[in-house]
Order: structure tokens, then C-alpha cells, then sequence
């Protein structure tokens, strides 16, 4: 596809998406992104199941050029309609009554996709956050976060299986742990499993990772 049809298409897919939006207050969301601007967000969750789990708590935060505006950040406390397990409080020491004063899910994901605005999103296995987030967002918009979406353990696979030997590439296991990925870039760790410390971490890691996979 030539770069003029796929802008047509892009546009056409664009006009469609906002006819069916449910909510018409947040077409903002499809306008063109303020440049060289994203938003790096975590969600916790009650487990690592989509279609049963649910979100406790959201962090985001702005990037803007190579500034990360930890100023600007999100950070919410989100209700579930269920319990929190034992075995998820040990891993983001969240408990049942911390979250007993949350948002309703409806209103956090509502301040999100505000704080987001049309901006791209980062994430470290973003996909698993934004699945989470959609599941509360598809009844409000009848769609998910359209926003181009920029995974950090991809862009660190990149960079260190472009160090590798050629006969060594796509044979050699890459260690994509996210502390081992802020260890090998030399980044401050904060604490992990907080959703405002994991969304500054994976921007750190972005925005060093931009510069080292930049063409030389």
C-alpha cells in the first residue's frame, strides 16, 4: 500500500471509529498528538486473568522530548467489585481497605483517557494494561484506546539483538525482565508493582531506549 492510500485509509478508519463513538466528549482522543509528547502508564490488578481480574490501581505519567513530568503525573486508586486475594497483596501491597475509597472503575478509566489525551502510549507489557483498561472502556466508547501504543521490552529486544553476532540472532535468548532491562541500561529502580513507580520506570526506559535504537 503507496503512503497515499494508506493516509486514506487511516483517515476513512479514523472518520468511522469516531461515527460509533458512545461517548462524543472524548474525540479528543483522535486529534493529532501534541509532538514529541506520550504518556507512560502501569495499571495493578486483583491477578493476570483479562476477562476475570480487575484494576486497583492506575499510574501515568507525561513525557515530553526527553523530560519526564513525574509533576504531571495520574495516580488513582481504583474500587473492585470483588475482594483483593492475599496473593495479590503481596505483590502490590494493596489491601482490600486501601481500595475501599477508589473510583468507580467508569470514573477512573475517565481520568485516564483525559490525562491521555491523543498522546501515544508506553508501557512495559503494555498490552496485558491497556486489555484491562479496555474492558471498562469498550462499554463507554464501544471501542478501546486507539492511540498508537510503544512497547519498552520491544524496543529493548531491538537493541540488545542488534549487539548480537549475526549467527547468534533469533537463537539467543534476550532477558527481558524488567530489572534486569533498568539494570543493563543503568537506570534508578524505584519499587516495584506501584503503578506511578512501573509507568516512570518503563518511561526512563524509553527514553534512553529512543536514543540508542536512533539510526546513527
Amino acid at each position: 500500500m503507496n503512503l497515499s492510500l494508506k493516509a486514506a485509509w487511516g483517515a476513512l478508519k479514523r472518520e468511522w471509529m469516531l461515527y460509533h463513538m458512545g461517548d462524543q466528549r472524548f474525540r479528543f482522543m483522535f486529534d493529532a498528538p501534541p509532538p514529541n509528547e506520550w504518556v507512560s502508564l502501569d495499571c495493578e490488578t486483583t491477578g493476570l486473568v483479562v476477562g476475570r481480574d480487575e484494576i486497583i490501581s492506575i499510574g501515568a505519567v507525561r513525557i515530553v522530548g526527553d523530560r519526564i513530568l513525574t509533576s504531571q503525573r495520574l495516580e488513582l486508586l481504583v474500587k473492585p467489585s470483588k475482594g483483593v486475594s492475599a496473593d495479590s497483596i503481596r505483590v502490590h501491597r494493596l489491601r482490600e481497605r486501601d481500595v475501599a475509597q477508589g473510583l468507580d472503575p467508569d470514573d477512573a478509566v475517565k481520568q485516564l483517557m483525559t490525562f491521555i489525551g491523543s498522546r501515544p502510549l508506553v508501557g512495559y507489557y503494555l498490552e496485558f494494561d491497556v486489555a484491562m483498561l479496555n474492558r471498562v472502556i469498550f462499554p463507554i466508547l464501544g471501542m478501546g484506546l486507539p492511540q498508537p501504543k510503544v512497547e519498552v521490552s520491544a524496543m529493548y529486544f531491538d537493541y540488545k539483538n542488534r549487539q548480537l553476532p549475526p549467527h547468534l540472532k533469533g537463537v539467543t535468548n534476550i532477558d527481558l525482565r524488567f530489572a534486569t532491562l533498568m539494570d543493563d541500561l543503568a537506570l534508578p529502580q524505584r519499587d516495584a508493582h506501584d503503578a506511578v513507580n512501573d509507568a516512570v520506570m518503563a518511561a526512563m526506559a524509553f527514553v534512553k531506549l529512543r536514543h540508542l535504537n536512533a539510526p546513527a
